[in-house]
């Protein structure tokens, strides 16, 4: 299994899965559940391990003030609403890091 270093807001992390995506957008909504008042929803580009898009864009919620064009790390599932507890966030997927650099270690060629 792959592992990388990440160094999201200011701390390295050692990842097995990265889900690493780009900004590209907002949403704005008038009207929205009352769990996601004061919440920004943000537009995300996912990228492979060399930053190269890859999938489709999807909504996410921002719990770390994110904004346009930065790399950022994110989840999906039920640990997308795990930033927000004790409150319960409606959210497939949340962007829980800004990420500052990734470091890919060289394959080793046998």
């Amino acid at each position: 299994m792959p592992l990388w270093l990440a160094l999201v807001t200011g701390h390295w992390t050692l990842v097995t899965e990265m889900q690493l995506g780009r900004i590209i957008g907002n949403v704005v909504c008038t009207i929205k559940s009352p769990s996601l008042e004061g919440k920004k929803l943000l537009i995300v580009q996912p990228l492979d391990r060399h930053g190269k898009d890859k999938g489709k864009p999807l909504v996410a919620v921002d719990s770390v003030g994110a904004g346009a064009g930065e790399t950022i790390y994110w989840c999906r599932g039920r640990e997308a609403s795990f930033p927000f507890l004790p409150s319960e966030v409606p959210t497939e997927a949340t962007i829980v890091g800004i990420v500052d650099t990734v470091n890919i270690p060289a394959e080793k060629k046998t």
